[in-house]
């Protein structure tokens, strides 16, 4: 993985997901068995189905409270369960994680962080057998715990942080679907924890970031992106290993691009030893590609190899 200007596509493949349609600000998905309707800000053409045929597939459709921009309740066929389980396979790793139909439209994975835990689990493999040891990842606002599920599948020693208790408990729920064990849970808002963190000195051999546009702490902490990305990552750059290490970072919010991403973390970060950047997709079946967010990933140090 060499370093370069140009900005890549990445979209996972994953037999328990698939886009079918999108357009309209709205997708069309399918999770496993179930199909669902939700809406989605950047599906800004046309859909290539007719309104029929999304009203014949979905099982679960969501539909915004008229006085919320953020709430709002799913209609369900008969059948379609409030809770189920998908799977995630990739080498040795198989991941099982629950989806649940949240008032907030979300289900409870981001399908397109899948290609970053592909990135996770090589590099975690790498490193375990560099150093002889767990290699230290944490994963911050780390939601319902894909990378961190990824990172331990690999035999990285994970905390996980997020700042809502109930995403958390969610989160053991998967780590025990999984098979999985060992993980090291922290309710806290992240900003607090990563400035403790680098109070006590501590290091991680890999950090892991998919920040919100906007959130609250478990204490009524606000975090804005705009606003406080660049002192997350300066904070990030002390916990990393001064040997070596990766970085994840992940974005989600109308306007920022992978050339930002990269901009950012290079004022933070040392130079790397490679890096990567651009945008996490999925191709609907029109071959539509629906942009999902952008990513910056990067190893740092001289321990890698070609």
């Amino acid at each position: 993985m060499k370093s370069g200007y140009v900005p890549e596509v990445l979209s996972p493949e994953w037999t328990d997901y698939e886009l079918i349609d999108c357009g309209g600000f709205e997708k069309l998905e399918r999770f496993g068995r179930y199909v669902t309707v939700r809406p989605e800000p950047q599906a800004i053409g046309r859909k290539s189905l007719p309104e029929g045929e999304w009203e014949r597939m979905a099982t679960a459709v969501f539909r915004r409270d008229a006085n919320s921009e953020e709430r709002g309740k799913w209609l369900l066929r008969p059948g379609m369960p409030e809770q189920w389980y998908i799977a995630y396979r990739y080498r040795d790793m198989t991941l099982r994680m629950r989806l649940g139909l949240t008032s907030f439209k979300h289900v409870g994975v981001f399908p397109e962080q899948a290609e970053n835990w592909k990135f996770i689990y090589d590099n975690v493999r790498v490193m375990q057998a560099r150093l002889g040891r767990e290699p230290r990842v944490l994963n911050l606002f780390a939601y319902t715990g894909g990378a961190s599920l990824a990172a331990r599948s690999a035999g990285a020693d994970v905390t996980h942080v997020d700042s809502v208790r109930q995403v958390v408990t969610w989160s053991r729920g998967n780590m025990e679907a999984s098979g999985l064990d060992g993980i090291r849970w922290v309710v806290e808002d992240a900003m607090k924890f990563v400035r403790r963190e680098v109070r006590r000195g501590r290091r991680y051999d890999g950090i892991v970031l998919d920040p919100p546009a906007y959130g609250r702490g478990s204490e009524g902490e606000k975090w804005m992106l705009e606003q406080d990305l660049a002192g997350m990552l300066e904070c990030c750059a002390c916990l990393l290993s001064a040997a070596d290490g990766f970085l994840v970072l992940n974005l989600y919010s109308m306007g920022l691009s992978a050339l930002l991403a990269k901009s950012i973390a290079g004022q933070s970060f040392p130079v790397p030893s490679s890096e990567q950047f651009g945008e996490l997709f999925f191709p609907d079946r029109a071959g539509k590609l629906l942009p999902l967010g952008v990513f910056y990933r990067a190893r740092y140090g001289t321990g890698w190899g070609k």
